[in-house]
């Protein structure tokens, strides 16, 4: 459930960028990320940096498509958002916050949480979305100045690189169990 709630603003605005314009694409991820924002404050737990920086860039990449740029393209809109979600990733890290941390503090007992390589095993999960979101922006900006490639290779690449990134968070905190013989609960996992 948990991750279908950090994931569900994405797949929405993926899926509405299809169908409508990038300003209603962008103003409805906004509007979902606030909407998981709010449900993890009714629950009593921490607003988290990746759902509130996720409605903040949405929502500012919707004003700058109402006030200065409404020609801007469905890539040029995508690329953005790539970026942004690049920035707001690595940001965690560089802030010594990995954006993962907050949801596997919450996920966890604390004793585990306060095992030896618990905060690292969290900057290597989030370092493989800081990645993932990084390809997908590389897909976009090639497909961007190579037009002549079809835009499902585009589509492939955030798929896999989405898909990759899921399958990593799932895996490694086994992983570590195997390798450190860590409990298996000592990482988040995503069900």
């Amino acid at each position: 459930m948990a991750i279908f709630l950090i994931l569900a603003p994405y797949g929405a605005f993926t899926f509405l960028m299809l169908v409508t314009s990038a300003t209603i694409s962008v103003f409805v991820a906004s509007a979902i990320c606030l909407a998981t924002v709010a449900i993890d404050v009714m629950r009593g737990r921490s607003v988290k940096i990746l759902a509130m920086g996720s409605a903040l860039l949405f929502a500012a990449i919707g004003l700058h498509l109402v006030l200065f740029n409404p020609a801007l393209g469905t890539l040029g809109v995508k690329l953005s958002v790539d970026i942004g979600i690049f920035v707001i990733s690595l940001g965690s890290m560089l802030v010594r916050r990995p954006f993962t941390l907050q949801y596997a503090l919450e996920s966890v007992p604390a004793e585990i949480a306060a095992m030896p390589g618990f905060h690292y095993a969290n900057y290597v999960i989030t370092g493989a979305w800081t990645a993932a979101a990084l390809l997908m922006a590389a897909a976009n900006l090639v497909l961007l100045y190579v037009p002549g490639l079809p835009l499902w290779s585009s589509l492939a690449v955030a798929f896999a690189a989405r898909n990759s990134a899921i399958y990593f968070t799932k895996w490694y905190p086994e992983y570590r169990q195997i390798k450190y013989g860590a409990p298996a609960s000592a990482l988040p996992h995503t069900r």
